[in-house]
């Protein structure tokens, strides 16, 4: 079993934020792959899917992002999944607009919620970065994260969480090269 954890904000006022793609990235992965419907538990709103062959569960915390590891943490205790089989989803500054990259471990990067989930887990689980791009001054970073994406990047944002959804068995076995590369694959057919 595995838990796949998609980072973003509760609430409508922030549904459309770049800050929130780690949530849309689960609600596609929820749709495409017939989990249940989401119910309220750990702190979050939880789901169950399987992709390819792994029973997966899905979490979106509702702690806001500063406090996502209290979620994190509660559904890894009490489901006893190691580090190692958590996938965190998270927005991205310093990827491009629709670029992907997985890595195990690492640095926060001043992501509130990777700096929350490392301090109540440890740093050793997997993270799919979702490249949101990055305003190019860092003091309007704040307002660029908690911004909506633009329409005219809906074609992008589509196609990403099109190829994460359809790409996510690979994820789900521990093939985070070739999920990475086929996700890039996807993007570059969709013409992005």
């Amino acid at each position: 079993m595995m838990l796949l954890v998609g980072l973003g904000n509760p609430g409508r006022a922030y549904a459309g934020n770049r800050h929130n793609i780690g949530f849309m990235a689960i609600d596609r992965i929820a749709r495409d792959h017939s989990a249940g419907p989401f119910r309220q538990k750990f702190q979050g709103l939880v789901s169950e899917a399987r992709i390819g062959a792994e029973r997966a569960i899905l979490l979106m915390p509702q702690t806001y992002m500063n406090e996502s590891g209290r979620s994190v943490g509660e559904a890894s205790r009490f489901l006893k999944i190691p580090l190692a089989d958590i996938v965190v989803f998270h927005d991205e500054l310093d990827l491009p607009a629709g670029k992907v990259r997985v890595k195990t471990g690492g640095g926060d990067a001043g992501h509130n919620g990777l700096k929350s989930i490392t301090a109540h887990l440890g740093a050793g689980y997997r993270r799919v970065r979702l490249g949101i791009g990055h305003p190019g001054d860092k003091a309007l970073v704040h307002n660029y994260v908690l911004g909506d994406f633009a329409k005219s990047e809906t074609g992008w944002l589509d196609a990403l969480l099109a190829a994460l959804s359809a790409d996510a068995p690979l994820l789900a076995k521990g093939e985070d090269d070739a999920f990475q590369t086929k996700v890039f694959k996807d993007m570059a057919a969709a013409g992005f």
